[in-house]
């Protein structure tokens, strides 16, 4: 469903990806894997049509993002950003509705069909108790599982994850991974998670793209590209891995600096 061919970007003299490829067939699940300054983030942004690739494309389908219009692009793709802040005092609900946006037109308002799909989105990411809270009043979990039914609510084909367990603790880190994984498994909802968190991928996704300086080091499922040798080459870090067989997936123990 999304294609991304030879994309290549740079802020000014700076080059930041070189020429990358890779194909998101519908349903799957991939993990961007790379040190701070990879590429990863800008990556999503050129994905999500928020920003214009010097050379390539990204297709959706066949259809380039680049001759789309931004409400066409929300249409099918859903960004899930790494920090999510409310500038005004909205409730829970007020922040999943805004999901509905693209799919009304100029100076229309939600209808009942808008709020039963925001609700539905409630319901699916367990925050339907939080709907008349006030989003700046929620945890770092409770804010992250409510930007995701946001996200569903836009009834997208994709979902964009920048660092959705970022600064969570361990027990909310768990939350959204089960979160995600029974979204994909009751909905088949197509993701790119974007993260830092080697186990948190090994248990989520299939397949792994590894992207350092703007390049693509290995891709493929996870099982053949989670290796030590990759790691040492992606991270400068000796580690282990190993199937755990009470997390039911390959886990990564860093070592040391290669």
């Amino acid at each position: 469903m999304l294609t991304i061919s030879d994309v290549a970007f740079a802020y000014g003299d700076r080059a930041i990806l070189h020429g990358v490829s890779f194909a998101v067939p519908r349903g799957h699940i991939v993990g961007l894997l790379g040190p701070n300054g990879s590429g990863k983030t800008t990556l999503l942004r050129i994905i999500a049509g928020t920003l214009a690739a010097d050379r390539g494309r990204v297709d959706i389908d066949g259809v380039s993002v680049a001759a789309m219009s931004r409400r066409d692009i929300a249409r099918r793709i859903a960004v899930v950003p790494q920090e999510t802040h409310s500038t005004f005092d909205f409730t829970v609900e007020d922040i999943v509705l805004m999901g509905r946006y693209p799919h009304l037109g100029a100076f229309e308002l939600e209808g009942a069909d808008d709020r039963r799909i925001a609700h539905e989105a409630l319901r699916a990411t367990g925050t339907d108790t939080l709907a008349p809270r006030r989003f700046a009043t929620l945890s770092g979990g409770e804010k992250q599982r409510v930007v995701i039914a946001g996200a569903l609510a836009q009834a997208s084909d994709a979902l964009l994850l920048d660092e959705p367990t970022a600064s969570l603790d361990l027990g909310a880190q768990l939350d959204i991974a089960a979160l995600l994984a029974r979204l994909h498994r009751e909905r088949g909802t197509t993701m790119v998670v974007c993260t830092h968190d080697l186990n948190f991928a090994a248990s989520l996704c299939a397949e792994l793209v590894l992207i350092r300086d703007g390049r693509i080091l290995a891709r493929g499922e996870t099982g053949s590209v989670l290796t030590p040798a990759n790691v040492a080459a992606l991270y400068d870090v000796r580690a282990d891995v190993a199937f755990h067989p009470g997390a039911q997936h390959l886990t990564v123990v860093p070592i040391a600096r290669a």
